[in-house]
């Protein structure tokens, strides 16, 4: 990727005497050049210093302060849907999620389970994880995986997606189509229809 790099245009002496008279000064390229190197001086230091007092911690908690509207699953908010124990998320649930829960994860869910906990552990902080990819479209959204990215197999390829707390207790397959819906547009020339239209 090539370095960044600053044009600089020439520009003729411009007097400030008309804009403003008791000012008597006149830019020319050498003041005009120090001017520009003050000003990008300036802004370099200003980005630096905003990245030496960035605290992760502060910039979550006004990124939840933005939040208006307040998310609930049916009736538990969201802060106590991520607190709660795998059982007690099992009372909350629809019955059809409650039966499969009861049935146990077997290994390919917890495998799924384990490998999105590790992409959360190594992302910077504010950052979205690594996405991971998964064929199990059957899989229950459940709330630890809030906030993760996971690649949903279609049968043909694989939808990237960002788990949402709108998706608890949904299946991952209702957020990637194995199919594209038809999009019906004029009848062909010659079409069936043409023979019963009325003569002119």
């Amino acid at each position: 990727m090539p370095a960044t790099s600053y044009v600089l245009i020439e520009l003729p002496p411009v007097a400030f005497e008309d804009l403003f008279p008791s000012c008597r000064m006149i830019l020319n390229e050498q003041t005009m050049s120090t001017i520009l190197l003050d000003f990008f001086r300036a802004d370099l230091a200003a980005t630096v210093s905003s990245m030496d007092d960035y605290d992760a911690a502060a910039a979550a908690e006004l990124k939840r302060k933005r939040t208006f509207r307040k998310f609930t699953y049916r009736g538990v908010e969201l802060d106590a849907l991520l607190d709660m124990t795998n059982e007690d998320f099992m009372q909350v649930v629809h019955a059809r999620a409650r039966r499969k829960f009861q049935r146990g994860l077997k290994r390919k869910p917890m495998g799924l389970i384990k490998r999105l906990r590790k992409a959360k552990a190594e992302a910077l902080p504010n950052e979205k994880p690594a996405t991971v990819k998964t064929h199990l479209r059957d899989m229950i959204v459940v709330p630890e995986m809030i906030g993760s990215m996971i690649g949903i197999y279609t049968g043909r390829f694989f939808v990237n997606t960002e788990i949402k707390p709108e998706m608890v207790g949904h299946y991952l397959g209702e957020f990637a189509m194995t199919y594209i819906p038809t999009r019906h547009g004029a009848k062909g020339k010659g079409a069936t229809v043409d023979r019963f239209l009325p003569i002119r």
